[in-house]
């Protein structure tokens, strides 16, 4: 007979290489790592403590804990911290590949849930939400949460599972795991609300539910993971195949390569233009969408600032109608302007438009000798190449400022 013995133990990332063995040291760890990221007054930190537990009688589950919705901020806690905690939450429920244990206390109504709330958000049809009741055994005397947990009363496409934890009293008297889970066991067979449903309640179910649900993902994953590993392995054997007779001298390759290099050029210049590129500035306007704006709020801007006089430009409309008719007497014949008259002053008025487009032409030319600099980055592993392209291309973007400044 062998008798294989596995101590369970658990490693934390920020202190790899120690196995705690004792789990009161590793709740004093995540403690002191807390107060270390987050202060000493309740503050709150994005920045995860990752635990891994190794034991015999766990099943293989990645779980992330995240903190519950605070309403009013309390010790070293910033103004926003509802919004901040919010944003943190939606950070990790937002992902398609995880699924959300809405957990909610059973001594408070169900409708007022942010658990609930925030899973419906982004999963409208339930099909990630498994909702986790607590505290059954800390209801009212006479109230029970059973049409929850029948999933009548707010029905969940997965339902409801209700767990009886520690309460902080167990924690403080040392109540270990065992003695906690044959508790939860006991509540849930005696309790007459719920001894119906015992085999479908407590933490082990919860646990196996879990882990069937990562079974089953596995699975579904699994045919379309295998088919892009062999998609990429057959890539990768073409390309060996391409290069197995590779060159470094042959001058047909070196002119292949380089005229790759400038159509890679090409098509960057273009998406940044277009917007579609695969990097997305997030600091500030550029390329496409700042040439858009000088366009469309720059421009208008600098139109609006220039000066009108309306008494002075009556003034120029009457010594133009008089100044055509010479020594003719003036004679008002209709009500529009005589044509000579109207394009003299309109002349005169588009002039003053040249300012504002000339600075305009200026502002955009600038902008695409960026892009074009930006764009010449991906060639910097090549000086001469990189700096002959964006000569030449910043050369044509200069020659065509200077026809459309003569244009205008």
């Amino acid at each position: 007979l062998l008798l294989v013995f596995f101590t369970e133990y658990a490693e934390f990332l920020h202190c790899k290489g120690r196995k705690f063995t004792d789990f009161d040291e590793v709740r004093q760890e995540i403690e002191v790592e807390t107060d270390r990221i987050t202060g000493m007054n309740k503050g709150i930190s994005s920045i995860p403590i990752n635990l891994r537990i190794y034991s015999p009688h766990v099943l293989s589950l990645t779980l992330i804990d995240l903190p519950g919705i605070t309403k009013v901020p309390v010790g070293d806690q910033p103004p926003d911290i509802e919004q901040q905690i919010r944003d943190m939450i939606m950070q990790f429920i937002s992902r398609e590949n995880c699924l959300i244990l809405a957990v909610t206390p059973a001594n408070t109504d169900l409708a007022n849930s942010d658990a609930l709330k925030l899973a419906k958000e982004v999963d409208p049809q339930g099909l990630r939400t498994i909702g986790v009741i607590t505290k059954l055994d800390l209801m009212d005397e006479g109230t029970d949460a059973r049409e929850i947990l029948e999933n009548k009363l707010l029905p969940l496409r997965r339902g409801y599972i209700g767990v009886v934890n520690r309460s902080q009293k167990d924690i403080d008297g040392k109540k270990d795991i065992k003695a906690a889970l044959l508790a939860e066991r006991k509540f849930f067979l005696s309790h007459p609300a719920y001894r119906h449903m015992a085999d479908r309640m407590g933490t082990p179910y919860l646990q196996k539910v879990l882990n069937q649900q990562l079974t089953n993902h596995i699975r579904d994953t699994l045919p379309a993971f295998r088919s892009k590993l062999q998609g990429q392995l057959l890539s990768i054997e073409h390309e060996v195949e391409v290069y197995k007779n590779f060159r470094p001298e042959d001058p047909t390759r070196k002119t292949k390569a380089l005229l790759q290099m400038v159509q890679q050029f090409s098509v960057d210049f273009e998406k940044r233009i277009e917007g579609s590129g695969d990097q997305v500035d997030t600091l500030e306007l550029s390329g496409g969408a700042k040439i858009n704006r000088i366009f469309h709020e720059r421009f208008p801007f600098e139109l609006v600032k220039m000066e009108f006089n309306e008494k002075e430009l009556r003034r120029e409309i009457s010594y133009a109608i008089k100044n055509i008719h010479g020594i003719r007497q003036v004679i008002p014949t209709g009500l529009f302007t005589p044509d000579m008259a109207f394009e003299a002053i309109v002349k005169k008025q588009i002039v003053k438009l040249k300012g504002p487009c000339l600075k305009s032409v200026d502002l955009v030319m600038q902008e695409l000798i960026n892009t074009v600099k930006k764009c010449t980055k991906k060639l910097a592993t090549y000086p001469r190449l990189c700096e002959e392209t964006e000569r030449i291309v910043a050369g044509y973007i200069r020659e065509r400022e200077e026809k459309t400044k003569d244009q205008v």
